[in-house]
């Protein structure tokens, strides 16, 4: 019996994770500091290491369901041995996703009746420290390359002459292939592209206690730098989410064939968003998608790894930039990292084809972030005190209007949300005099 694939990238190396059942539920809770990947309840996770015309990449899988239901099909650019794969541990993965997320910063305004502190030189800062001979089908056309078994996962690396073989040796062997993936499968064929397919060893998951599937990491080295998608969409349902984020020695990563654009950043926007930065995020990624014809490419985050201004985690340690494949991240000083965070939102129709990615030499640092300045709310009877709250109405009315821009909600409901969210000084109901009810 044919077993069910999940949905599992929705890319990577055309992740053919290929579903069987819905992903994992709902978005709980909520995210006051950072805008993390788990705020997308369809989104890939994908950590891609370039170096050169080396690239190890990391695949994460969102699945959701028994083990014994896993299973994926992975594009690779050659047949690759046991040591050039392996997992490694999902915690050093959410810690980089937590590093990059989009964030929010809180400032506090001081009473405007004492001087002025004089300003610190930069208080958020942090510094960082052997197979078997190939078994062939000559009915099929599909060779296995090699087999293995890494953690808790059976490996098979397969050759194919044409896809129609490929997906009948993959029915057969309990891979159930979606409707239409023969054509996607046979532009890989035609590329010369091998085949990497895993599925969960049950005792040896068993042995390791269960739980979470780890992520799987492949290196190799290839001249072309990409990142294919098509065959994750064959069954995809609607538009698609993906976070990719990459480590290099030069700067930042773009794609080459489709439009790289930023999210907009720095905007003051009203403080009751703190407790609901969750789904706020959500709407401002929507309504940038929007703007951009519906699916895009974002860059939220842009970085030399060496530090942080505001940093929403600390940076990560030599040994977990090693186990991603950092090959230059030696002891002794900080390596010379810089991460770039793309978040896709695609499908079939506006992203007709793969992700091609190019290392470039910019180094300019960015990251998507909001900016909450709490007011002062004790009584200032001074001049400048009188003027500050004067000044309240029109900041109030500004930052509702930009939050209105960024997410598209409707602008009285802002409002309404922050009459509720109940700033109001000692007995000096100076909001309601603002915007009266």
């Amino acid at each position: 019996m044919a077993r069910p694939l999940l949905n599992l990238l929705a890319i990577a190396l055309a992740l053919a994770a290929l579903l069987i059942a819905p992903a994992a539920g709902a978005f709980c809770g909520f995210y006051a500091a950072r805008g993390d990947a788990r705020l997308f309840n369809d989104a890939s996770k994908v950590v891609m290491v370039r170096d050169e015309d080396r690239t190890v990449i990391t695949m994460v899988s969102d699945f959701a369901g028994e083990a014994r239901e896993f299973a994926m099909v992975v594009p690779a650019p050659e047949v690759l041995a046991r040591e050039q794969i392996r997992v490694v541990e999902a915690a050093i993965i959410d810690h980089l996703d937590a590093y990059t997320a989009p964030r929010l910063v809180e400032y506090f305004d001081p009473d405007p009746c004492l001087p002025l502190p004089l300003p610190s030189s930069c208080p958020n800062c942090m510094s960082v420290s052997d197979s078997a001979p190939p078994a062939v089908e000559d009915s099929l056309g599909v060779t296995v390359e090699a087999e293995y078994t890494v953690g808790e996962y059976d490996i098979a690396i397969l050759s194919a002459a044409e896809s129609d073989g490929l997906v009948t040796w993959l029915d057969r062997n309990g891979y159930a292939m979606p409707e239409n993936a023969g054509p996607v499968l046979a532009g890989y064929i035609d590329m010369g592209m091998k085949f990497f397919v895993a599925r969960v060893n049950l005792a040896e998951h068993a042995a390791a206690g269960g739980g979470v599937l780890r992520p799987l990491q492949i290196a190799f080295e290839s001249d072309d730098f990409m990142l294919p998608i098509r065959l994750g969409m064959v069954n995809a349902r609607g538009l698609q989410d993906l976070i990719l984020l990459t480590l290099t020695r030069t700067g930042r990563v773009e794609t080459e064939n489709y439009a790289v654009s930023r999210m907009p950043t720095g905007q003051e926007i009203p403080v009751y968003v703190r407790d609901r930065f969750g789904e706020t995020y959500k709407a401002i990624f929507a309504e940038a998608v929007r703007r951009e014809g519906g699916a895009a490419v974002m860059l939220e985050y842009a970085w030399d790894m060496a530090w942080c201004d505001p940093c929403a985690a600390d940076p990560l340690s030599q040994h977990e930039l090693q186990e991603l494949g950092v090959s230059w991240a030696g002891a002794g000083a900080a390596p010379d990292v810089f991460v770039t965070r793309l978040h896709a939102r695609y499908d079939a129709a506006r992203f007709p084809e793969d992700l091609r990615l190019r290392v470039t030499s910019e180094r300019e640092n960015f990251q998507g972030r909001y900016v909450l300045r709490h007011p002062f709310t004790a009584a200032a009877s001074c001049p400048a005190g009188r003027n500050y709250q004067a000044g309240l109405a029109g900041r109030f009315e500004r930052e509702a209007a930009l939050l209105a821009g960024l997410t598209g909600w409707k602008l009285d409901a802002i409002r309404n949300e922050m009459r509720a969210a109940g700033i109001t000084p000692d007995g000096d109901a100076w909001w309601e005099r603002l915007w009266p009810r």
